[in-house]
């Protein structure tokens, strides 16, 4: 658990006499703000942000990350006198991967009028429970690619990240280009393993290839992966895409163990699973939807390793940059929202933000479009588990 974390107070909503007991994290980015200068704090009620992520379950890389960058994000912000002089908390609610508990979560948020919108929700079904639950308050950078969700156009939900076809198409050209023409893949039987084999079939046809074999895991969440493994394994593609997240770490175990030599490439929400194969992630590729977290050419980099360390956290990851970049977005549509800013007034000051530089990575949005962001790029893990772009 990293510094940040580790400075949180824990509180057990029962505003609503229910009987779930669940835990909400609150982390009050600055709660020093007399020390740090910005004596509106006393006068001004401070904004509430909520979110609900993964913090102990399969995913809770992926979740500590974004949660830490976000919290670099609004530490800087407050320490800096806030956004039209209100302090910015972050509220956490750990839903443990789980798409009820997300959606339980989202309806306590809602039902807190102090809560102005939610931040990066985490999975496909769990961003799908959320949207629909509180179609009332923004949802800002949620963390999946699924295009399924996208096509809903609901108005409430603004897009950080690149979608999974633009992800899945950025891969299989890269192969295309290096001459590769045996490619396999592996997904989950779930939404998103859906979304990505319909991604890969639609970009192999487009560059005049066919899958080299197709191979299933449960679910996203499933350890079963070894049939799965050998499948790969015995059709001896040169490449194997895996549209898996918390779950890639066993399957490449699962496939090297049966013999499989393939190189591996992966979606972006593989990335921040890879930590625990050590020296065996070497050589992995993935896709990318924001910068690396190393590539101190962007301005937006740059920002996010200084606001990192001033909270203490000195790993620098593709989650934690992404949380912050979502964290970015939300901050600049309370800005155009101005004081005393409503739900509503958020909405729509987020739909109005166009060309807006993060630092080398523009947002755009509009009256009717919510993808503001087409960045993706691919990287590999070099020696020291360092990111390569």
């Amino acid at each position: 658990m990293n510094d940040t974390q580790d400075r949180a107070t824990s509180f057990t909503p029962s505003r609503r006499g229910s009987t779930r007991r669940h835990v909400l994290t609150q982390m009050a980015g600055a709660a020093m703000a007399g020390m740090l200068g910005a004596p509106a704090f006393a006068q001004a009620k401070p904004v509430r942000i909520g979110c609900s992520l993964d913090n102990s379950g399969v995913e809770k890389a992926n979740g500590q990350g974004l949660f830490a960058g976000a919290m670099a994000c609004l530490n800087a912000v407050n320490k800096a006198g806030g956004i039209n002089g209100q302090k910015i908390e972050l509220v956490l609610a750990d839903d443990k991967f789980k798409p009820e508990v997300a959606k339980a979560n989202a309806l306590e948020f809602a039902a807190d009028a102090s809560v102005l919108a939610m931040l990066q929700p985490l999975g496909t079904r769990q961003t799908s429970e959320i949207m629909d639950a509180v179609p009332g308050m923004a949802v800002v950078g949620p963390n999946t690619g699924t295009v399924a969700l996208r096509k809903k156009n609901a108005p409430n939900t603004f897009w950080v990240r690149a979608n999974y076809d633009q992800e899945v198409e950025k891969l299989i050209a890269t192969a295309a280009v290096l001459g590769i023409n045996r490619i396999g893949i592996v997904h989950s039987k779930d939404p998103l393993g859906t979304s990505v084999l319909a991604a890969c079939e639609a970009s192999l046809k487009a560059h005049n290839l066919q899958a080299a074999v197709i191979a299933t895991t449960p679910s996203t969440i499933s350890m079963e992966v070894e049939p799965a493994a050998a499948a790969i394994a015995k059709a001896e593609p040169q490449v194997v895409i895996t549209g898996l997240a918390g779950t890639a770490p066993a399957f490449i175990k699962a496939l090297r163990k049966a013999g499989g030599n393939s190189t591996v490439y992966g979606l972006s929400i593989t990335a921040s699973s890879l930590t625990p194969l050590g020296d065996a992630a070497r050589g992995i590729g993935f896709a990318i939807v924001v910068p690396s977290p190393n590539a101190t050419r962007f301005e937006v980099v740059r920002r996010y390793q200084a606001d990192m360390v001033a909270s203490g956290n000195k790993e620098y990851s593709l989650p934690s940059l992404e949380g912050y970049m979502n964290a970015q977005v939300l901050m600049e549509g309370l800005r155009r929202a101005g004081p005393g800013a409503s739900r509503a007034s958020l909405m729509a000051a987020l739909g109005s933000i166009e060309a807006f530089d993060l630092g080398g990575v523009k947002i755009n949005y509009g009256r009717t479009n919510r993808e503001g962001n087409q960045f993706v790029d691919v990287a590999v893990i070099g020696a020291n588990g360092r990111i390569l772009s």
